[in-house]
Formats: C-alpha cells, structure tokens, sequence
C-alpha cells in the first residue's frame, strides 16, 4: 500500500456519512443545487471524489440523505393537541425547515427519500389527520396535498428575485386576458405568508367536521 493509498483509507475510516451529508448541505448554501456535485462536497472535506462515494454512494442516494436531513429539521415538542391545529403546525414548520436552506424545496422535490426523517414526519402529519377524522384515504392523499402544495409554494418563493418583477403586469391586458387582468393584483410574487395560510385553509377544510 502506497502512502497516498494510505491516507485515503484513512479518510474514508475516519469521515461518517452524517459529516458527508452536513458538508453537502454546506456546498448547497455556498453553490445552490445546480453547483452541488459529490466533487465539490469532496473538496470542501479535503478528500477524495471516491471517499465521498464510499458513504454515500450516488449523487442520487447522497441528495436523497440530504432531503432526509432537512426535513429531520422538523421539530415535534410542543404540538398543539387539537388534530387540526397540530396539522397546521406541522406544515408550518415543514415550510420553515425548507426554507432554513438555499434551494430546499427544489432539493425535497426532486428526491423519493423513503428515509426515517421523512416518513416520521408522514407519520405525524397522517396521525393528526386521522385523528381529525379523515378516513385512510382521505388522510392518504391530505397528506400528500399538502406536501406537493408546500414545496411548490416554497419553491416559487426560494427562486423569486429580489426586486419587484413586472413581467407579468405587462404582458396581461384586459383585451387578450380579461380574468387575469382582473385578478392580476394578487398573482405578484410576494405575500408568500399569506399564500401559505390560504392555501392550506382550503385543503384542511376537506376535512370531517
């Protein structure tokens, strides 16, 4: 064994896969997720390319950790008690773990992390719909809703540019496009708050009374 070949071993002994998953989440906050690559996780360490494939083996299973490490974000001590205001609650503070990182709603979206943060987090979310009276399906598919609407929601909010667009002001008239036109007030990208409260009265009021 080389020298080279030694201190690389060692490397790979000494680095866990949670300290792989906490450097990639770093290089997603500096590069955003379109420079994130196992390359740069691997120099941010100061190791090999092929030392962060050891733990992590794909880019794909290494994004699939990092969704799971942000939703592990998601705090559950002092839930309110009600189903439907624990519901809320959890949804809320979903959106603010996805919002915690640079481009973590796109990171979320485009992963299928069967992983213990993600499915604890289902698990919550489903238990307080069915305790508020949704049926198995009906929770099945709240659930869901809600998730596919925060990600959306925070995915337009995270890309949103920081000054004022008009874009949409100036290609909707009231010739060509009279409802737009007429709603065309509230379609500006801001009051993203707002949006979120709104969007998830309209899905919880699916459920029982």
């Amino acid at each position: 064994m080389t020298k080279k070949q030694g201190r690389e071993d060692d490397a790979t002994g000494q680095l866990t896969r949670a300290a792989v998953v906490s450097a990639a989440l770093r290089v997603l906050e500096d590069r955003g997720l379109e420079g994130l690559s196992t390359r740069a996780v691997a120099d941010s360490l100061g190791v090999r390319m092929n030392t962060v494939l050891w733990h992590v083996k794909t880019k794909a299973r290494m994004l699939e950790l990092m969704a799971d490490a942000v939703v592990g974000e998601v705090g559950y001590t002092d839930l309110p008690s009600p189903p439907r205001h624990r519901a809320r609650e959890l949804a809320r503070r979903y959106r603010r773990a996805l919002l915690a990182h640079r481009d973590g709603a796109a990171l979320v979206t485009g992963t299928y992390s069967a992983e213990p943060h993600t499915l604890r987090f289902a698990d919550r979310l489903i238990g307080a719909l069915l305790e508020a009276g949704a049926d198995e399906e009906q929770a099945a598919w709240t659930a869901w809703t809600v998730i596919y609407f925060l990600l959306g929601l925070v995915q337009e909010e995270q890309a949103a540019p920081d000054q004022f667009d008009d874009r949409l002001d100036r290609a909707v008239d009231a010739g060509t496009y009279p409802a737009l036109h007429r709603v065309a007030a509230h379609m500006r990208q801001d009051a993203f708050e707002d949006r979120f409260t709104f969007g998830l009265d309209a899905i919880l009021a699916r459920l029982p009374e």
